[in-house]
């Protein structure tokens, strides 16, 4: 998109009284904002139009609201910010079907045709490892999969996901509550170009808009609409992703939750979506078995064959499969492990050291350990 075609969209999405959807509706009537800029009093009301916003599309924003428009555009082609709107070909399909699509969406590295296969990962800031972990491993067994993982960059899950899929060698998408110019939280300037080489940082709002916390609500309905289905990890019940999931839901969307611990607070939110419906999944199997249907045939060649975690069964020996079994997909000590398999500490210790190597579990900080 050219300066002049960008300042049109600008300029009438100024306008007092043309919001998301009369902007939509404008531009699909009239053809282009330019055209719609220009057109007759009396062709903007037969287009829907009140009078008063008809009069108001004719006068168009005042001067310093068109000077602000002329130093955003400048700023956007500086630092070489792509901007895709709903009128063009390429805008992700599934974004468009909702009731209240972004009409432009600004964003840094590459959107694909292949997005169209995507899964959102989203959940609390103030995760476990153990949360950590099991996002982690769910986002890249997807990403091996083929799937892009779209979340927010937020601090905890949000950010385990997205690491997750780089680690499979996937595609991500960061969906941000602020301009796009800007990386929120601002320790993830290392994450966000990791991102950025592989895959997209969009958003909706101008550049240079700020993170306030009414942002993110509308943000959400971009990281579910854009998405063929949602996961909900370790979520309190005062936790934004729970938005996600409610909007998710009221756009067709699956929604799938990470169970966590009874007793842990930061776990209720996302355990009440089970109890309300929501499938129980602790891995990516458990999310393709209801996500595969509703694939469209033209994406379903670009998937690949998904490596899924397993239990070791008869691969391992007596003492690495008892090993195995004292574990779950909670973080456990080597002590809880002596304590239930009554083995040695020495022996519980080289069999963590050997189902580690062999890729069947995983160590967390302070000796920790889980099941892959």
């Amino acid at each position: 998109m050219d300066a002049a075609q960008l300042t049109a969209w600008l300029v009438l999405q100024a306008i007092e009284g043309v919001g998301d959807r009369t902007l939509a509706k404008l531009v699909q009537t009239c053809g282009s904002p330019e055209r719609a800029l220009a057109a007759s009093r009396e062709d903007l009301i037969r287009a829907g139009c009140s009078a008063e916003l008809a009069e108001a599309v004719g006068r168009g924003p005042d001067l310093k609201v068109r000077g602000q428009i002329d130093r955003q555009v400048a700023l956007i082609e500086r630092l070489k910010i792509r901007v895709i709107t709903l009128s063009d070909p390429a805008y992700p399909k599934r974004l468009a079907m909702i009731h209240d699509p972004p009409p432009l969406l600004y964003y840094t590295g590459s959107l694909e045709q292949q997005d169209g296969l995507a899964v959102a990962v989203v959940g609390g800031r103030h995760a476990t490892p153990a949360g950590r972990a099991v996002t982690e491993e769910i986002a890249k067994e997807l990403a091996q999969g083929g799937w892009t993982i779209v979340s927010g960059m937020a601090r905890g899950i949000d950010a385990a996901a997205h690491r997750g899929a780089l680690a499979g060698n996937g595609r991500t998408i960061a969906v941000l509550g602020c301009g796009v110019d800007r990386t929120y939280p601002p320790e993830h300037d290392q994450l966000r170009r990791q991102i950025e080489a592989h895959g997209a940082v969009l958003a909706e709002l101008p550049v240079g808009s700020p993170p306030q916390s009414h942002h993110f609500p509308r943000r959400n309905r971009i990281i579910s609409g854009m998405s063929v289905g949602v996961v909900v990890a370790e979520a309190a019940v005062s936790s934004g992703s729970l938005i996600t999931a409610k909007l998710a839901l009221e756009q067709g969307r699956e929604v799938f939750a990470v169970p966590g611990s009874a007793r842990e607070e930061r776990c209720r939110g996302s355990n009440g979506l089970i109890k309300e419906g929501a499938k129980l999944v602790d891995c990516a199997a458990d999310i393709l078995q209801d996500l595969l249907p509703q694939v469209e045939p033209s994406l379903r060649g670009r998937m690949n064959h998904v490596v899924m975690s397993s239990v070791p069964g008869d691969r391992v020996g007596p003492e690495e499969q008892r090993v195995y079994e004292a574990l779950s997909y909670e973080a456990q000590s080597v002590d809880a492990v002596i304590e239930q398999t009554q083995m040695s500490a020495a022996r519980v210790v080289a069999t963590l050291l050997s189902l580690e190597l062999r890729g069947h579990i995983r160590q967390l900080p302070g000796q920790q350990y889980l099941r892959r």
